[in-house]
């Protein structure tokens, strides 16, 4: 399951499938150009990236955005028919990707409030599904995600640390599980590691720091 995927700096990922989609991209150091579409779960420069946007976007790729986030899109190349936006707990359909979002929050740090309208995502591609937290802490919503495969951030401070990541993944049971957003502006690369030793049984866990 976590084949034609790849992770690179914070939380951004690539997942080829039947098309290439994107989350997040951030620190791409190389001219892709070749997604079919990005997700995006909220502004933070880690996380929405212009100059990373245009080194993996192409000429007909499509776009998805919190509904909160349509001031930030007049600073896009994008045309209006390729940009989605999207809210949090609701259902979509984006060509033959199923999609819902998930509140991605902080329960009581301050720099992902709930009112932001931030999200996760699940897609669902031939069956399997895709969570993609976000930055979050361990909330009641995500608590109650069903997936096969998740990425979870793990770097403590701005979302879940390690420890708490590896008990929403115990409590979700997903069949893979991928920590994100560790490694590099925040949380250490051991943490990998920490986390994947605190997974129970059945769960795999695959590293890419």
């Amino acid at each position: 399951m976590a084949e034609g995927i790849n992770v690179f700096t914070q939380s951004s990922i690539r997942m080829e499938r039947e098309q290439v989609i994107y989350f997040d991209p951030f620190r791409i150091n190389q001219e892709f150009q070749d997604a079919d579409l990005i997700f995006i779960t909220h502004n933070h420069y880690d996380h929405f990236s212009l100059e990373d946007i245009g080194r993996v976007a192409k000429k007909d790729t499509k776009i998805v955005l919190p509904e909160k986030m349509r001031k930030d899109t007049k600073r896009l190349n994008f045309s209006e028919e390729n940009i989605f936006y999207v809210k949090p707990e609701q259902q979509y359909q984006i060509g033959e990707i199923s999609v819902a979002t998930v509140p991605s929050y902080n329960i009581i740090k301050p720099f992902h409030p709930k009112s932001c309208g931030w999200v996760g995502y699940i897609l669902t591609i031939q069956g399997v599904r895709y969570y993609i937290a976000g930055d979050t802490d361990l909330t009641q919503e995500i608590k109650e995600v069903e997936c096969e495969v998740a990425f979870l951030p793990i770097g403590g401070i701005y979302t879940m640390n390690y420890k708490k990541a590896a008990e929403l993944a115990n409590i979700i049971q997903p069949k893979v599980v991928i920590p994100v957003h560790y490694g590099s502006i925040i949380g250490r690369k051991e943490d990998g590691i920490r986390f994947r030793e605190l997974l129970g049984a059945g769960i795999q866990c695959q590293l890419y720091i």
